[in-house]
């Protein structure tokens, strides 16, 4: 069951004040723009229609809410902060303006001030309020006061994960690693937050306890042998004897951009990503280096389609940082969501520069090269990819099935189907795997029998992809099995209405069995629904021609079998 204190939330939880009345004269332009902006996740444009209408209208209440929201979302806290401000002299209450006031004590050290607040009207949230009164004792230099309120938030029911974590991190940023460590030890306590930060933190407190051992094995427990750059790095200095320096949280501000970032995280699952970006918005402005708030961001920013400011985003994180793959991997994605395809593949190749060693960066490059048709440049780029595991993986599959794509679209049948073969010997029951191969055999017209039984296992995994009913119905019609195909067909063709390949094939299909009229009327949907990207699949001069002959005089022009019923009993 969700948490009470996160559950699904949108901002128009936030922003109940928009219903109160905006002054139309010389007003309704810039408002109306700007809640379109806002609308649309253009937090610039907000801003800025805000602004002028507040030019206007400095008082009105919905405007200043609006305005705070459009300046946290684009993480600009500054110039949020003045007009929080306002809205807290005039007493308007609002959640969005306490986070942001809350904010700005944090940056100045005023943690007296924000125990005023929090204790009075200067509420953000349950959670959220408890955990920052903790770290504000502790910026006021009372770890008594600040570890009672760390207990008081892990007596709330299903808190006591985040209460303990932070508990543990206020320990262990005063020099009490043991206290930390007894924590995460501590089974009673019903546990700590164990994210990946969470095991990070464990892992640097027992290095500080002179524990190495005991880190390298909860690393190996919590993440396996597949280490990306940053682990990699962790566990080469661990298991060298080096003590890893405390770095999760060095003081009170950091505690609070923690408190943040962590909601910020369980929120990800619960909430709509444009409320959970406030809370990493915050969690950057305390602490501008925390990467994970970085990444989190931008991973926001692209769910809510702005990948300009994902792309800034990104661009945040230096290039010596371990985690520098994992953002500038994102910004390439961004890129490619924006469709700057070049930009995106210039940024991929660097990356497989600098970062030759991670099979991970090859992979994405071959990807986005293969979306780009450029297939020999993809198999290159799968081989470098393959050639840097040591032994056979099952995760492996993916890759030998996209190598195998791309072979099958440059015309080399014997390495393609290879490939295929490969990756169902690392993964037998992959659905996507066993329709392409099955797909392809059926195209080619061998192994017909082996096709059948692959599409069928397919549908079978997955009964609602319409590729794949596809795949059956296709495979039954070159069977001569023209009754049985119909109803794959049809069904196909529900689940992918405007698809010209799939109505092509039911054109086909209800020719067959003598429905003609009813086979034209799919070729001219087919027809309707071709485009630039699909006129090399549909083949739309093939169904023109079908339109004018019939596709038995269209099979015989090109010297097919013609159509025949299977006798197979």
């Amino acid at each position: 069951m969700a948490n009470p204190f996160f559950r699904s939330a949108t901002l128009s939880v936030l922003l109940a004040a928009v219903s109160l009345p905006v002054q139309a004269d010389g007003l309704s332009g810039s408002y109306l723009a700007a809640r379109q902006a806002t609308i649309n996740s253009d937090f610039a444009a907000a801003a800025r229609y805000y602004g002028v209408a507040l030019m206007r209208d400095p008082g009105n209440p919905v405007l200043l809410e609006n305005a705070v929201l459009a300046y946290l979302s684009l993480g600009e806290i500054d110039r949020a902060l003045p007009v929080a401000r306002k809205m807290d002299a005039d007493g308007l209450s609002s959640q969005l303006a306490n986070m942001v006031i809350a904010a700005g004590l944090v940056r100045d050290g005023a943690y007296s001030e924000l125990l005023e607040r929090l204790e009075d009207d200067g509420k953000v949230g349950p959670l959220v309020d408890g955990l920052m009164t903790a770290w504000a004792q502790i910026g006021r230099g009372d770890m008594s006061k600040a570890l009672s309120a760390f207990d008081g938030v892990a007596k709330e029911p299903g808190l006591a994960g985040f209460a303990n974590y932070h508990k543990a991190l206020a320990l262990a940023s005063v020099g009490d690693f043991e206290g930390a460590e007894a924590i995460y030890a501590n089974d009673d306590l019903h546990g700590v937050q164990m994210t990946r930060r969470g095991v990070l933190a464990h892992l640097e407190i027992l290095s500080q306890l002179d524990r190495n051992a005991d880190a390298i094995a909860r690393m190996d427990e919590a993440f396996g042998s597949d280490l990306d750059p940053f682990l990699r790095d962790m566990h080469t200095r661990l298991n060298a004897g080096e003590m890893l320096p405390f770095t999760h949280v060095s003081d009170a501000s950091d505690g609070v951009a923690e408190v943040f970032y962590s909601l910020g995280s369980a929120l990800q699952n619960e909430a709509n990503a444009d409320y959970t970006l406030l809370y990493t918005r915050v969690a950057e402005f305390l602490r501008p280096e925390h990467t994970e708030a970085i990444l989190l961001t931008a991973e926001l920013l692209e769910i809510l389609g702005r990948y300009e400011l994902a792309t800034k985003t990104l661009k945040r994180v230096p290039a010596d940082h371990p985690s520098f793959h994992a953002a500038e991997l994102g910004r390439a994605e961004a890129l490619r969501q924006s469709g700057k395809m070049d930009a995106a593949i210039e940024v991929l190749h660097q990356l497989s520069r600098s970062h030759s060693d991670l099979p991970v960066v090859h992979t994405a490059l071959g990807d986005l090269l293969r979306q780009e048709r450029d297939f020999a440049g993809a198999v290159t780029a799968y081989d470098k990819a393959l050639a840097l595991y040591e032994g056979q993986e099952q995760r492996q599959w993916f890759i030998y099935y996209a190598r195998g794509i791309s072979h099958e679209r440059l015309e080399d049948w014997e390495k393609a189907e290879s490939d295929f073969r490969k990756a169902l010997e690392l993964n037998p029951e992959q659905p996507q795997v066993l329709n392409y191969l099955g797909y392809s055999l059926v195209e080619k017209q061998t192994k017909l029998d082996e096709a059948l039984d692959m599409i069928q296992r397919a549908v079978a995994a997955r009964p609602d992809s319409g590729y794949i009913v596809d795949s059956l119905g296709w495979v039954l019609f070159r069977l001569g099995r023209y009754h049985e195909a119909v109803g794959h067909m049809e069904r196909a063709t529900e689940l992918m209405p405007v698809d010209p390949v799939v109505n092509d094939h039911l054109g086909d299909v209800y020719w067959a069995v003598g429905r003609h009229l009813e086979a034209q009327f799919q070729w001219r949907r087919a027809l309707s629904f071709v485009d630039e990207e699909s006129e090399a699949e549909a083949k739309p001069d093939r169904i023109r021609r079908k339109l004018d002959v019939g596709l038995d005089a269209v099979l015989s022009e090109e010297g097919a079998e013609a159509l025949k019923v299977a006798n197979d009993g």
